[in-house]
This record gives C-alpha cells, sequence and structure tokens, in this order.
C-alpha cells in the first residue's frame, strides 16, 4: 500500500522576510550615496522580488538534492505551495517492513530529519555509507525503460536520479554477498515509484 505524503499549511518556508531583508540592505547601502543613487536603488529594489525568490528557490532545490544524495535511499523534496517551498523527506526503507504500517512514506519536514530508522544500516556502498563520496554515472536506458522509469519516479514523488540512487542502493544492500553474480528473480513485494522534476 503506498501511502500520500503528509502537508500541512504550516509546512512550507516563507521566502519574503529573506527577499525583503535583502531589499533593506539594499535600500540601506544606497543611502550612503547621493540623491540620485538613491532614486536608482529604489527603481532596481522594487523588481527585485522575484529573481531572489528564483535563486532561493534554486538553491534549495540544490541543497535538497545534496542531502538526497547522502540520505539514499531516503530523500528530501522542495515541493512549492503557492509561492512558497516546503520539503518532504522521505524515510528510507526498513530492511524487512512487518506490516504494512512499517513500509516507507513521505512526511513533511518538521525539524532534523531522521537519516534512517534505527533497524535500517546503511547500504553498503550507498551515498553515505562511510565513504561519502558521489559519483557520475552515464545511463543510457531503451526509451520504453526510461519512460517507465519516469513514471515510477513521478509516482514515488522523486526525481528520475533520486529513484535511481534508492533502486540500485535498496537492490544492492538486501543482494546476498555470495551471489552477487546470480540473476535474482525480482521480488514481489518491492515496489520502487516517484517523480520527476
Amino acid at each position: 500500500m503506498q501511502v500520500a505524503p503528509r502537508q500541512r499549511e504550516d509546512d512550507t518556508m516563507e521566502l519574503m522576510r529573506y527577499v525583503d531583508d535583502l531589499r533593506q540592505e539594499l535600500i540601506t547601502a544606497a543611502e550612503a550615496g547621493d540623491a540620485r543613487t538613491r532614486e536608482v536603488a529604489e527603481r532596481l529594489v522594487a523588481p527585485l522580488s522575484a529573481s531572489v525568490r528564483l535563486v532561493l528557490l534554486d538553491a534549495l532545490s540544490a541543497a535538497a538534492d545534496e542531502i538526497t544524495r547522502e540520505l539514499a535511499p531516503g530523500a528530501v523534496e522542495v515541493r512549492l505551495r503557492g509561492l512558497d517551498p516546503g520539503f518532504v523527506v522521505t524515510l528510507p526503507p526498513s530492511e524487512e517492513p512487518s506490516d504494512e504500517s512499517a513500509r516507507p512514506f513521505a512526511q513533511p519536514f518538521n525539524g532534523t530529519p531522521p537519516l534512517a530508522p534505527p533497524d535500517a544500516p546503511a547500504a553498503p556502498g550507498a551515498p553515505g555509507a562511510k565513504d561519502g563520496a558521489t559519483a557520475r554515472v552515464n545511463f543510457r536506458p531503451p526509451e520504453q525503460l526510461k519512460a517507465r522509469i519516469e513514471e515510477a519516479a513521478s509516482r514515488e514523488g522523486l526525481s528520475v536520479n533520486a529513484w535511481l540512487v534508492r533502486a540500485a542502493s535498496a537492490m544492492l544492500h538486501h543482494e546476498d554477498p555470495g551471489r552477487r553474480s546470480e540473476r535474482r528473480a525480482p521480488q514481489v513485494s518491492q515496489n520502487y515509484t516517484g517523480w520527476v522534476k
């Protein structure tokens, strides 16, 4: 059973405070100049709001991607609610869920996200599992497989990259080290879904 992410109205981050702070700092800096400098600064600051919001959203998105790489197979997502971003943390799946309530789900960010449940150690070779380094891989699946991956990522609410990292980490984590070279039959209980940015 797929549990939908829980959202509350107070889970958003108010960006206008930061935009207003920057606007005030620029006006204060311009006051040191002459009347012409103050006039130019006021004209430049007026349309600044949209640009600053975009830069802040880009920085938050990049931070969420960085955290997701370290949290894999969990994820952190930035979602817009109106004009303000909200954070959703998807916990890594536990090793053997005993019932439906133990399955991974997305939940709103409300402070410091738990990196993993106590009974779910980091997957060997997963980002953040001792080495902490990330690597770039060029992956070129057939078009039909690519579409299925994008669809699965979309259903899970993840980027394709986060979904692929989660899928690979989970598969390697559950693999028997003595039988790594053998092909295994797919396990019916494992489903991977997500979304694409």
